[in-house]
């Protein structure tokens, strides 16, 4: 019975961290740190990839079990966030769920600034303050202080989905870091409004009864959908980018295998948006929300394969 009461507390924190999400940032971190370290023959030590991967697995949970608490009012009052742990009160009371966010905090802080002892200092400096800013851009900026106040939450507040990204060059090299390392950051960066707002566009029902000003329960639906349709377009147009990025000696970064595949799997978001555009119905929208995290993946994917090659 104790065994029993343990694995469902532990699932029910697993579950707190939406592990979704923290998934596709480690991802990013781990494909940037393999195309960073293809593209300038840098073996990267084991003791190094622990640090990155679970520092940023740690500081993503974190930063989302926050907001979780943070948010525990209006999750009450949602249909689709009132089964998480907090407001089902399988959690309860809600300040545990603060102390672990915290701990958790503390942990990836620690083990960002802690690759500094595997590569070099400057490198875990570099990594401890993307850790620090992600942090602070996800929990404050976007959580308190604007997610409830302003339609460019998502905007100001998706600079920490970058954090990652940059985390993950900067534990290999900092040789490119603000150019080459900054764009795949901005990968993420760019991809998160359309991501966001189509999620909201399917749940603006639910964003409306609590009244956070998302941009897509503000607007309305035509509206709403030209706007993400926008940002895909821009999304797909600066995937392309990295191709045209050279390293110090003059040598592509990236070949037609990287960027055929940004243009393919551009063409396919560009089509889902143009859907959502002709037919801004929930379904429309759910469908592009749920392709939009593969095709981050994919670019990734597309990124550590082409700088292998």
């Amino acid at each position: 019975m104790q065994e029993t009461t343990t694995k469902i507390k532990i699932k029910t924190y697993y579950e707190l961290t939406k592990p979704k999400i923290w998934y596709l940032l480690v991802f990013t971190a781990f494909g940037t740190a393999i195309t960073a370290s293809n593209i300038y023959n840098i073996e990267i030590s084991i003791a190094t990839w622990a640090l990155m991967l679970f520092g940023v697995a740690a500081g993503s949970a974190s930063a989302n079990t926050l907001t979780n608490y943070h948010d525990r009012d209006i999750d009450e009052v949602m249909e689709r966030t009132k089964g998480r742990p907090i407001p089902s009160k399988r959690i309860f009371p809600a300040e545990k769920a603060r102390d672990f966010g915290l701990v958790l905090a503390g942990i990836s802080i620690a083990c960002a600034f802690g690759i500094a002892f595997t590569t070099s200092f400057w490198n875990g400096m570099w990594c401890g303050i993307f850790m620090v800013f992600g942090l602070a851009d996800n929990i404050l900026i976007y959580s308190h202080a604007l997610k409830r106040k302003s339609q460019l939450n998502i905007i100001l507040g998706g600079f920490s989905g970058g954090a990652p990204a940059m985390i993950g060059y900067a534990a290999v090299t900092l040789t490119g870091l603000w150019d080459f390392g900054l764009i795949m950051a901005g990968l993420v960066f760019i991809w998160i409004p359309m991501h966001i707002w189509a999620l909201t566009l399917h749940f603006r029902d639910d964003y409306q009864k609590v009244k956070v000003p998302m941009l897509t329960a503000v607007l309305s639906e035509k509206t709403s959908a030209r706007v993400i349709a926008a940002t895909t377009v821009m999304m797909v147009v600066f995937s392309i980018v990295p191709f045209f990025l050279t390293t110090d000696t003059g040598e592509p970064v990236m070949s037609e295998v990287y960027l055929y595949t940004a243009i393919a799997s551009g063409v396919l978001m560009v089509a889902l948006s143009a859907w959502v555009v002709s037919k801004p119905t929930e379904k429309a929208s759910w469908v592009l929300f749920k392709f939009s995290s593969p095709y981050l993946a994919v670019l990734f994917i597309a990124l550590m394969v082409d700088s292998a090659l």
